[in-house]
C-alpha cells in the first residue's frame, strides 16, 4: 500500500498562532473564556476545555477577558466588550481581520458588497457586520440573481466582491464570471478582491491534485469545518471512494486493506497528532 500525505495537510498560520497563544494564555490563568470554539475542530477543543478553557456563547457571559477566536467576530461585540470592562485577546486570524478592513473601507465609500460564502459560518458572520447596510451574502451560484437584483434595487453604481478566506476557490470563480457576465453594458463599477487565503488555495489544488491519482481519499477535520468539507468536495469529485473522519477511530481496516494507493488531506484546523494517528494506523495495515 502507497500512502501519499498532502503537504500543505493541518494547521494555517492562523490556527496555529490562535491555538498557541490559548495555550499559553491557559498555562498562566486556568480559567480563560472564549467567545465561541477558538477553531472547529473537536480535538482542539476537548484539549483547550481540559486545560480551563470556556466555551461561551454570549459575550456576557465573560469575566475579566475573552478570547476572540479565529473566526473573528461581530464588529459590535467589541463595543460591548469594552462597556462591561473586558479585555479583549483578539485571536481573530490577520487574514481574516484584512478582510473586516477591506470591508470598512469601501463601505464608507459608497460600495454595494457582495460576500462570498457560508452566511452561517461565524467568519461570514463576523465580516458582515463590517459590510454597513448595503450587502448581500451569496452562498452559491443560485444565490446571484436575487444578490443583483438587490443591487440595482440600490441605484447604487460602485460594487465589490469579497469571499470567506475558506471558500470554495472553483466556486468563487464560477460567481465571479456570472456577476461580470450580469454587469455587461451596466453602468456599474466592478472591483473584486480575492481574499480567499493561499492556504487554503493551496490546499485545495493539492487536494485535487492526489485524489485524482489514488484508490481511496482521506480527509481528516471536523464536521462542520468549512475549509475541511470543502476538501471533502473536491476530493469526492475526483475519487469515488474518499471519506471525512474526525480521528484514527473512525477508520475501518476491513474495508481499507483492498486499496493499493491512498491520499491523505487534513484541514486547517486539524492537529498533526491527529494526522499521525491515521497514518499510524494505516501503515500497520502495511
Amino acid at each position: 500500500m502507497e500512502i501519499i500525505i498532502g503537504k500543505t495537510a493541518g494547521f494555517c498560520f492562523g490556527v496555529a498562532n490562535a491555538v498557541n497563544k490559548t495555550n499559553k494564555l491557559l498555562n498562566e490563568n486556568s480559567n480563560m473564556f472564549c467567545l465561541g470554539e477558538l477553531v472547529h475542530n473537536k480535538q482542539v477543543t476537548e484539549q483547550l476545555e481540559e486545560k480551563g478553557l470556556n466555551i461561551i456563547e454570549n459575550i456576557m457571559q465573560a469575566k475579566e477577558s475573552v478570547i476572540i477566536r479565529a473566526h473573528g467576530t461581530q464588529k459590535e461585540i467589541y463595543n460591548k466588550a469594552k462597556k462591561i470592562g473586558l479585555n479583549v485577546i483578539d485571536l481573530t486570524c490577520p487574514k481574516v481581520i484584512k478582510i473586516h478592513n477591506v470591508a470598512e473601507e469601501y463601505a464608507n465609500d459608497g460600495y454595494y458588497i457582495f460576500l462570498v460564502g457560508n452566511s452561517n459560518h461565524p467568519e461570514t458572520i463576523g465580516t458582515i457586520s463590517y459590510c454597513g447596510n448595503n450587502a448581500y451574502v451569496i452562498e452559491n451560484e443560485e444565490n446571484v440573481k436575487k444578490a443583483l437584483q438587490s443591487l440595482y434595487e440600490s441605484k447604487i453604481k460602485k460594487l465589490i466582491i469579497i469571499a470567506q478566506t475558506t471558500y470554495s476557490l472553483e466556486k468563487f470563480n464560477k460567481i465571479i464570471s456570472l456577476v461580470e457576465n450580469n454587469l455587461k453594458n451596466k453602468d456599474i463599477k466592478l472591483e473584486i478582491k480575492r481574499t480567499i487565503c493561499d492556504a487554503t488555495r493551496l490546499r485545495q489544488e493539492e487536494t485535487e491534485e492526489i485524489s485524482s491519482k489514488v484508490d481511496m481519499m482521506i480527509i481528516i477535520g471536523g464536521r462542520h469545518s468549512s475549509n475541511t468539507n470543502k476538501l471533502y468536495e473536491i476530493s469526492k469529485k475526483n475519487c469515488e471512494n474518499s471519506i471525512l473522519i474526525e480521528s484514527s477511530k473512525e477508520l475501518d481496516i476491513n474495508k481499507i486493506k483492498k486499496y493499493n494507493k491512498i491520499g491523505i488531506m487534513a484541514g486547517a484546523s486539524t492537529p498533526k497528532k491527529s494526522i499521525d494517528a491515521v497514518v499510524e494506523k494505516l501503515k500497520k495495515i502495511c
